[in-house]
């Protein structure tokens, strides 16, 4: 005997529709399938046809039943039609996005499949599913021609081509092979009356608005000024295909900057969200697929799309696995040229994207760290008296530093000032800081400036033919040059470079071979030309120490890497506009390229015996020690540089020096470490 069980609805709570929709699949399925659905031939009102009494009959005998139904519901329910307000909600998207009549039809099928249980049971008969087996069932249920099911199913077709639908040709029921827009997407179309664009709000939403202003992006401009007049006239024209990449660490505030855009440009800014209503993340294809409906719903009117966290989507994949983007080239690249709604993507990387994809936008505008001087005013901003002036410059000579690192670590240390006090709070603050550049794999706050002159510092004290006060005068009225600085280690090549941004009034970028060096190919050429437009932007005066570890003789070269670094220095020291000053120990075997691209090259010798006195002088006065007429003559068979003096003044701060004989004995020490062994061969 058939018993009623499940928690299917009764066949009073079903759509007609729905019922003989389902009969229409039911029809199609074989008998084997329909050996296990008894609940749901008793939902849809078929249990009249079986006798209490009887044992439940053959699937053979179900099927025959089924078919009888089936004749005598078409000539009741052949006129049935879709169920408000799915077909009102139906017919608002209709208007808005232009779908033809039959895919309104078939979208108002999948919402029920997907809402209405007996009719995804009913499908759900129709095992294994190939992609023209789907098309087949689509268009028996809803008596139209298979053809027309291709078409409105096709990437042509409206339903596919403006997101609302997208096929999953890997599954095999009938209700899998249709993905919704968004989770909720089918629920809302069939239980709500809905504007088109509250259907979407799930993976669409308003963007709240922004709190900086243009002018807390002056750091980038007049690239940021372009982009401002390109976005205006696009709006202005209704330009198709506009798409500019917003790309930068993260912290930058490249979300900000976009919704400072569409407030300056008078366009209310939509978001392709990133995650749903219950807080879970929405995957790439999901976000996609809203972006295609909300360029159609949107279509024509004052506003701008904001996709943030791009790479989820052209950068997601691996080494074995395809990104989305790639797994859907072609439509992405459609898209990306037909767009109808202007589209801001913001990423925190530029790097792994397709390059099929990159030449596609129309701006890729990048948003880094913002210079030294930036860093200041925000830290000055948001710190609201926290930190003097010292510590201000000494936290801002970070260059990892983000707005985003700053006005968070603020905004605690303001709420626990007033039980802390000032001088912890400020602690806290660098703390803060600190452990959020550790965590992002940055190096931490300098506790004191490495780059600072030493307390006594006089380029007097510099041995070399060449004349630095001319050299000095030339390059503060071209506001250029480029100086190749060489000798041994000490010499004072770093701190001239230190002494000349400070007599030019520029700041000083300082790169070091560890700075530059990458493990990975290609990494250490991004790397110098990053440093070199970094320097461009900030109207640095850029300082590379070590350069040799970067301009070696390409003739002696192994590996093609090792060209290609040369190369691209060479390439930077000759386009860079600011002043470059480049320091090294080893001229030998320096390419002979590289020579040619420095103004000067002035090499930086041993102190002379006068100048080792008057430095000697110099530090003594300084500290308050008495130095005797025959001091100097001491020194005059020692070998010195500004380096050694640099030495014995760090351990004045640890043991003070008392008199002028430790002093002696001690740079003696040092220079003693600097004399080769002797290492004769041969018999003795």
């Amino acid at each position: 005997m058939v018993r009623r069980y499940g928690t299917l609805p009764s066949v009073e709570d079903i759509p007609p529709v729905v019922i003989l929709w389902a009969l229409r699949l039911l029809v199609l399925s074989n008998e084997t399938s329909l050996r296990h659905k008894n609940t749901l031939i008793q939902a849809i009102g078929l249990s009249e046809l079986f006798d209490a009494a009887e044992d439940a009959p053959p699937a053979r005998e179900i099927r025959r039943r089924i078919r009888l139904r089936h004749r005598l519901s078409e000539r009741r329910l052949g006129k049935a039609s879709l169920p408000s307000p799915l077909a009102e909600n139906i017919a608002r998207l209709a208007g808005v996005i232009g779908l033809k009549p039959t895919e309104c039809l078939i979208l108002g099928f999948v919402a029920l499949l997907h809402t209405q249980p007996a009719l995804n049971e009913a499908g759900n008969t129709l095992e294994h599913l190939s992609t023209p087996a789907m098309h087949r069932a689509v268009s028996v249920a809803l008596d139209i021609p298979e053809a027309d099911v291709r078409a409105a199913l096709g990437a042509k077709g409206g339903l596919i081509r403006c997101g609302l639908l997208r096929i999953d040709n890997d599954s095999e029921p009938l209700r899998g092979k249709f993905n919704q827009v968004s989770r909720g997407f089918f629920d809302k179309l069939c239980h709500q009356d809905l504007e088109p664009l509250d259907l979407l709000r799930d993976t669409l939403a308003p963007s709240a608005p922004g709190h900086l202003a243009l002018a807390d992006y002056a750091h980038v401009e007049p690239g940021l000024e372009t982009l401002r007049v390109f976005l205006r006239q696009s709006a202005a024209t209704a330009r198709q295909g506009v798409n500019v990449f917003l790309y930068g660490p993260p912290g930058t505030g490249k979300t900000q900057l976009a919704k400072t855009l569409a407030k300056d440009l008078g366009l209310k800014l939509f978001e392709v969200s990133q995650e749903d209503e219950d807080g879970d993340p929405i995957k790439g294809e999901t976000r996609l697929q809203a972006f295609r409906a909300a360029q159609s719903i949107l279509a024509g009117q004052r506003v701008m799309l904001m996709f943030d966290e791009a790479e989820d989507v052209f950068n997601n994949g691996s080494f074995s696995e395809r990104s989305t983007a790639q797994r859907h080239k072609a439509w992405i690249n459609r898209w990306l040229e037909e767009n109808r709604v202007p589209t801001l993507w913001l990423s925190n990387s530029v790097s792994g994207i397709d390059a099929a994809f990159i030449r596609r936008f129309d701006v890729m505008f990048e948003l880094p760290v913002p210079p030294k001087r930036v860093r200041e005013g925000i830290l000055r901003e948001a710190c609201g008296g926290l930190l003097d002036t010292a510590a201000i410059a000494r936290v801002a000579d970070s260059e990892c530093l983000t707005p985003a690192v700053v006005t968070r670590a603020a905004s605690v240390a303001a709420l626990v000032r007033d039980e802390l006090g000032q001088e912890k709070s400020a602690a806290a603050f660098e703390s803060l800081v600190n452990g959020t550049l550790e965590a992002q794999g940055h190096r931490p706050i300098k506790k004191h400036d490495p780059d600072r002159l030493p307390e006594v510092y006089d380029p007097a004290f510099i041995n070399t033919d060449a004349d630095l006060a001319r050299i000095t005068e030339g390059l503060a009225a071209a506001r250029c040059g480029r100086l190749c600085l060489y000798g041994p280690p000490g010499t004072g090549k770093t701190a001239f470079g230190r002494w000349l941004a400070e007599r030019l009034e520029r700041p000083l970028l300082v790169r070091r071979a560890s700075d530059l060096l990458s493990m990975w190919v290609g990494g250490t050429e991004a790397n110098i030309a990053r440093t070199f437009r970094q320097a461009e932007q900030e109207s640095a005066l850029l300082l590379i120490d070590e350069v040799d570890s970067f301009l070696q003789d390409r003739r002696g070269a192994q590996r093609s890497w090792e060209i290609t670094e040369v190369n691209e220095m060479l390439t930077q020291i000759e386009s860079f506009p600011g002043v470059l000053i480049a320091s090294t120990n080893l001229m030998d075997g320096l390419d002979q390229a590289a020579l040619r691209r420095f103004d000067y090259k002035v090499r930086l010798d041993y102190l002379r015996s006068e100048q080792a006195a008057a430095m000697l002088e110099r530090y003594c006065a300084h500290w308050g020690i008495v130095l005797r007429a025959s001091d100097a003559e001491r020194l005059k068979a020692i070998r010195l540089t500004p380096g050694d003096y640099a030495v014995i003044a760090r351990r004045h701060r640890i043991a003070p020096y008392r008199d002028a004989d430790a002093m002696i004995e001690d740079l003696r020490a040092e220079a003693a470490l600097r004399q080769p062994a002797d290492r004769r061969m041969g018999f003795l």
